[in-house]
């Protein structure tokens, strides 16, 4: 008789296998929700830390978790509980955290209990190990380095000569691979005898002197003989990567074609590492949040828990380039200075059309750095997607300065403070600075890059340069032009 799972009188424990109750999993309703753990936790950190109570129940959490915990704490106090933690659990949670807290934290380990922070990089994914000794001083980091064993100081070495934002940079050297000379019973031997991961699901192919021959899917390697040979049963068709490649292009390739994981060779073909989908994920989000940066003027490696010296290193030098650049529209409005006292209206008007032509511009300005992050706009198209933005701004000028003329052409016939003619002005003006903007702000990335420059650098700033300045001088420049007309 099948069971209901509706009716509460079924059997709790699942239905019988082979004389058996099978387990009935657990459905968690909302993931998100605090575990025991987590509440136990909550608790704790409400009163005064004990440590050694602390790091217990910390250690029970999830890793993500505990680095939650471990970011709410100072420095010294993380750096404590992680001492008092297991050097497995102690790794984990530090690479969840935050990598500018996580490095204080490990700062204070190294003053501490260097043996400890050195057995828990030991722990740690080689990538995650790297960029933790990157954030650190160099005096730190040597002195880290020093505590390792022998094979994992040489491996972390060498991660530590390639550029951060390179695919060098991005790997791991724990990857699966067996030599295409096995047989499928000595490459099983060796996987077995490997820390594999859980996901896993194939492992590369090398020669004697290491170098790339191809991949091999592990339920291929299952089905086999155990005589075959691997090189006779791998796939011989892999891509592979230089370790210089820029992360951007490195993303692109992971986006492009799907990829989950990507081998990183050298000019001989030696495997030194694997690019993974998860480490490409977060250089999406590290790019985003550089190119967010880079638009306003606020330095690219900045993070929220920088300093204040590398905060003001990243933010003076485009305060006063926008300082200079600001200038400009100023010295614009000044050579008006006798229409706009003559017409005291036209001071009013002057930044609702600048304001317009801004926001016109940003909009341009974000649909056109999307499409050079996602490598969408070719050479040979740019010219036609920068006269297209200017239409689409010209139009909206066009319905946006009709929308002004009549309300100030309304104001003007109900009040006599203005006049209509004011109104085709500010109208006209209002189409040829949204043309202005919306040109400027799909033109000035792609001119950037074609000056070797990083599109989104400073590109706010100049924008608005533009647009303010142009505002000012069309709105003020028809005005003068027609004063005659409008007194």
């Amino acid at each position: 008789m099948p069971i209901d799972p509706n009716d509460r009188d079924s059997d709790q424990d699942g239905p019988v296998e082979g004389g058996e109750r099978a387990p009935v999993l657990p459905v968690i309703d909302n993931p998100s929700a605090p575990s025991e753990e987590d509440l136990r936790v909550a608790r704790m950190l409400e009163h005064t830390i004990d440590v050694p109570v602390l790091a217990s129940a910390v250690e029970a959490q999830e890793s993500a978790d505990a680095a939650d915990t471990l970011e709410a704490l100072s420095d010294a106090d993380a750096a404590d509980v992680l001492g008092k933690m297991g050097i497995e659990s102690a790794a984990e949670a530090l690479a969840e955290m935050v990598l500018p807290l996580a490095a204080g934290v490990l700062s204070d380990l190294v003053s501490d209990n260097i043996a400890f922070a050195g057995a828990m990089l030991e722990s740690m994914a080689p990538d995650d190990a790297t960029d933790l000794l990157q954030e650190l001083d160099p005096e730190e980091r040597e002195a880290l380095l020093e505590e390792l064993s022998t094979v994992p100081e040489k491996a972390l070495r060498e991660l530590l000569h390639y550029d951060e934002e390179s695919a060098g940079g991005m790997m791991t050297t724990e990857f699966l691979a067996v030599r295409e000379e096995m047989t499928v019973g000595e490459a099983t031997e060796s996987i077995r005898r490997s820390a594999i991961d859980e996901d896993t699901q194939f492992t590369f192919v090398t020669d004697w002197q290491g170098r790339l021959r191809g991949t091999l899917n592990l339920r291929r390697l299952l089905v086999a003989g155990s005589d075959e040979l691997i090189s006779t049963i791998c796939d011989r068709e892999v891509e592979a990567i230089p370790p210089e490649l820029d992360r951007e292009e490195v993303a692109m390739e992971f986006e492009k074609y799907d990829f989950l994981v990507l081998p990183v060779v050298d000019q001989d073909q030696r495997l030194l590492g694997v690019v993974e989908v998860d480490d490409v994920i977060e250089i999406i989000r590290a790019e985003s949040t550089e190119d967010a940066q880079r638009m306003v003027g606020a330095g690219k490696e900045e993070a929220v828990y920088s300093t204040a010296a590398e905060k003001l290193r990243g933010r003076f030098p485009w305060l006063f380039v926008n300082l200079v650049t600001s200038s400009i529209a100023a010295i614009i409005v000044l050579q008006f200075e006798g229409l706009i006292g003559e017409i005291a209206i036209l001071a009013v008007l002057m930044p609702v059309i600048a304001n317009q032509a801004g926001n016109a511009g940003q909009q341009s300005l974000a649909v056109t750095l999307r499409g050079i992050v996602l490598d969408q706009i070719r050479p040979n198209r740019a010219l036609p997607l920068v006269l297209r933005e200017a239409l689409v701004g010209a139009i909206n000028g066009i319905i946006g300065g009709v929308i002004v003329g009549i309300v100030i052409g309304v104001v003007g016939s109900f009040f006599g403070e203005t006049s209509w003619r004011l109104g085709v002005v500010a109208g006209l003006a209002m189409t040829a600075a949204l043309a202005i903007g919306t040109l400027t702000g799909s033109s000035l990335p792609l001119l950037m890059r074609r000056l070797g420059f990083d599109p989104a650098t400073a590109s706010t700033i100049f924008l608005t340069m533009v647009t303010d300045s142009m505002s000012f001088f069309v709105f003020l420049g028809l005005a003068s032009m027609l004063q005659s007309w409008l007194i």
